[in-house]
Order: C-alpha cells, then structure tokens, then sequence
C-alpha cells in the first residue's frame, strides 16, 4: 500500500560514509498522488477514508482507529538448499508459531482433585514487549496474574493451591536472540558462539536481564533431549549491554521459576530478519516437550 522512499545517492553524496535518519522527517511514508494545491493529483488522499472503504463503512462512521505500518512481503525459504528463512517480524512471531504449535500437540486435561493440581499447559502472548511492557496487554500489566487467578477459582482451588502450584511450575520466556554474525564476530562473546540451525538458545545474564537460573537451565536442557534437538547458549559480550525480555517480569510479577530460551537469528529488529529454516521445528519440538516437564 505504500513505501519509504531513501534520497538518491545523487543528492546525497556523504551517505556511504554514514547514514542517520530523522524519525520524524525522514520516514514518512508515501501512499498516493494526492498533494495539496496541485493540479490533477488525487483527491482521495485521506488514510482514513481509505481504511474506511476497505472496512465496508463511511469515512465519518470511524470513531477511533489503531494504524501502524508494517513490511508486507511473504516470508521466504532461501539459499543453499533452501536452508536459511527470511520473514518480516520473525522477533517475535517465531516464537509465538512454536508456542502455538507445541500446546496444540499436546492435548490433555486439566482440573483439581483432593487439592492436587493437574498439569496445565498455558500459552500466554503479549503486547508491547519492545516499549517495556508497562501497558494494560503487557507482561507488565496484570493479564497473565489476572487469567491465573480466574482459573484456579473456576477450578475450586484454594490459595494454598494456587501457592503450591505456582512453587510446582515453570516458565519457559521465549524470544529471538543474536546469532553470531559472520561480519561481526567481535560483537559477540568469544567463548559463547550460538549459529542459525544450532538448535534453541539458553539466554544466561549475570544481571538478571535474563531470568534463567541453574535448575531452569536444567529443566530446558532435558527439554531439549527429550526432545532430541540441539541446544546451545548465550551470553552477551560484556561491552555490548544486552537486551532483555519479559521472562524477568514475569518471573516477578508471578514468582514463577523461569527460564530465557529463543532461536538464534540475523538482523534483528530489520524489515527482513533471518533465521536457519530448521530453528522453529527444533524451537516448537524443545517446547512440546517442555510442556511435560515437571518440577515434582
């Protein structure tokens, strides 16, 4: 529907030498014909009425609207024998997929009987995570502790219930992370080199940007034997500072031992991010079988 057009090199001479761009001035999209005071431009240059068409109402029927832009290519399979993926949003869509997909194989029931719990298998998604997640919809907010507490009082339990089966539970924070980048291998931590199609990453931080500890590492790593892939980990270079995650949020915010894993990808946080084609079926396999690992 529309494009960021970059100045040509022929009115920018210096932009080899280093490109800066001004969020306010310089990434503006263009979408039509329609300028002001010009003769024959389009006079259907309106954003909103043009969403409105697309929803089957009138323009003045829209009382609020939420509009973002968003890369809209198809993901592909590429390179040598079609190992390596590209996709727009792989951060953090590749991680929901294999959450989806390991908690639609797993089936099962869930209840409270003679107050012990049964297991129960949860996915939680959330909005927001690269703005720090202080929203209503973010791991911040009180959604996940919310729909936590609705369950076990639809399931009769009590608090001593719900105390013990938070101490009995894990959870398995799943986000992309840095893959070794070929042209930029001293970004990264000598010792500690995970590759796209080296299986799972266990993201491990000193400072508790990540939330994994020693007996989550454990957990995830017999995870990933059982479910026969690879895994590996992943610590920052100490002079590059690390992002972070809402495992340590949710960690808090619920007293939940939790563990950081991901896959390995290039290009984070691009319009085309990249990954090795195999890394979300070794993702959503580690975490079918996460799903039945028991801390009793």
């Amino acid at each position: 529907m529309l494009r960021v057009p970059q100045l040509a090199i022929h009115l920018d001479r210096a932009v080899n030498d280093g490109l800066a761009l001004d969020k306010q001035r310089h990434t503006q999209p263009v979408w039509g014909l329609a300028t002001p005071g010009v003769p024959g431009s389009d006079p259907e240059g309106d954003v909103v009425a043009a969403l409105a068409e697309a929803a089957g109402v009138a323009p003045d029927a829209v009382d609020g609207f939420d509009v973002v832009v968003a890369d809209t290519q198809p993901p592909r399979r590429f390179g040598a024998r079609g190992a390596l993926f590209a996709s727009g949003r792989l951060d953090n869509l590749l991680s929901t997929h294999a959450a989806l997909t390991a908690l639609l194989s797993a089936g099962g029931d869930a209840g409270f009987a003679g107050g012990d719990a049964a297991r129960i298998r949860m996915v939680a998604a959330f909005d927001h995570e690269e703005l720090g997640s202080e929203s209503r919809s973010g791991a911040a907010g009180p959604f996940l502790a919310d729909v936590l507490d609705r369950v076990y009082a639809g399931l009769g339990a009590t608090a001593e219930d719900r105390h013990r089966a938070i101490a009995a539970s894990w959870c398995v924070s799943s986000d992309v992370g840095h893959a070794v980048h070929p042209n930029y291998p001293e970004r990264h931590d000598p010792a500690n080199h995970p590759v796209a199609g080296g299986g799972p990453i266990l993201k491990l931080n000193a400072n508790q940007r990540y939330a994994s500890d020693a007996v989550g590492s454990a957990l995830w790593q017999a995870a990933c034997r059982t479910a026969g892939v690879p895994s590996q980990a992943f610590v920052s270079n100490n002079a590059v500072p690390c992002g972070s995650t809402i495992g340590p949020i949710t960690a808090t915010r619920l007293g939940i031992r939790t563990v950081d894993v991901g896959a390995a990808i290039l290009s984070m946080h691009s319009a085309r991010e990249l990954c090795a084609a195999v890394d979300p079926w070794y993702l959503s396999r580690a975490m079918r079988a996460a799903l039945d690992v028991s801390l009793v």
